[in-house]
């Protein structure tokens, strides 16, 4: 599903992009804030990161960062999650970063 966003294939709502990232809103938000930063190239999930993904890894952290800063939660915080397998529930086999903010996010997530 997320090569077709980042293809253009299907629809989103894109909030930021750079050279290898897209960034767009989650359609089952969980915050006021949820956006989902993606690798423009496929990667399955953080478990198949290698050395040779640090410059697209590091892309990723600075496109949430923007995101958090033109949403208005960068000041008083924000979550990055990156979830791995079934167990953490993750649904789409495609690298992302969710970017949570805009209201106090209880800890441990539950």
């Amino acid at each position: 599903m997320f090569c077709g966003i980042v293809a253009g294939e299907l629809p989103a709502d894109i909030v930021a992009r750079s050279p290898r990232t897209l960034a767009f809103r989650d359609l089952d938000p969980k915050a006021p804030t949820h956006v989902l930063v993606v690798p423009t190239e496929h990667v399955a999930d953080a478990a198949a990161l290698g050395p040779e993904h640090a410059e697209v890894l590091a892309e990723m952290a600075v496109t949430a960062r923007r995101v958090a800063e033109a949403d208005g939660v960068a000041d008083g915080g924000y979550r990055l999650v990156c979830n791995v397998g079934d167990d953490a529930g993750n649904t789409v086999a495609h690298l992302h970063l969710h970017v949570l903010g805009g209201r106090r996010l209880a800890w441990p997530p539950g």
